[in-house]
């Protein structure tokens, strides 16, 4: 742990963090519920499960700046996941903002492998909001063994998500 900065209090975020772990996902919800009749100038979707992939192979790295004791430099890639998680999020609401969602058109095995990734992949970025913004303040706060701890949780659980997104959009991709 570094010593030369004292622990500060990670409760003061708590409700912080219990706010936006409710209202990014309702505010998701409703969002798809509106439709604005507005033609992107690209289409989104590609883009979005690049900035998936990408989430994943910066939260790899990130695990392995940890690893090697590389402190500023994990620091500095989950920041950078995080900016890519909201960035993400931002360009996905946008488009089923502007679209009509894409019905998959496999079948047998495929359909219900698809729609079990789709479903965990849905829950598990519901999940993991919490998880991240806690593993993220006990990192600011300096809380370092209880950042540790949540952080084996948090980044399987990122993981997943980032690499189900990107599952996700291969297999509907070719019904757009």
């Amino acid at each position: 742990m570094n010593k030369s900065k004292p622990i500060l209090n990670d409760k003061k975020y708590n409700k912080l963090i219990v706010v936006l772990s409710i209202v990014i996902p309702l505010a998701v919800a409703a969002l798809f519920g509106i439709k604005i009749d507005v033609e992107l100038p690209v289409f989104l979707p590609p883009i979005y499960a690049s900035i998936n992939a990408l989430t994943a192979l910066v939260l790899v790295l990130a695990f392995i700046a940890i690893q090697n004791k590389k402190i500023k430099r994990h620091e500095r890639l989950m920041k950078f996941a995080i900016a890519l998680s909201i960035l993400f999020l931002v360009l996905y609401i946008a488009y089923h903002m502007t679209s009509d969602s894409t019905k998959f058109g496999g079948e047998g095995f495929v359909k219900y492998f698809y729609y079990f990734v789709l479903l965990t992949h849905i829950v598990m970025s519901v999940i993991v909001i919490p998880f991240v913004l806690i593993t993220y303040v006990r990192a600011i706060t300096n809380n370092i063994e209880r950042h540790k701890k949540i952080a084996r949780i948090t980044f399987p659980l990122w993981l997943y998500v980032a690499i189900t997104g990107v599952i996700v959009y291969i297999m509907i991709s070719p019904y757009y």
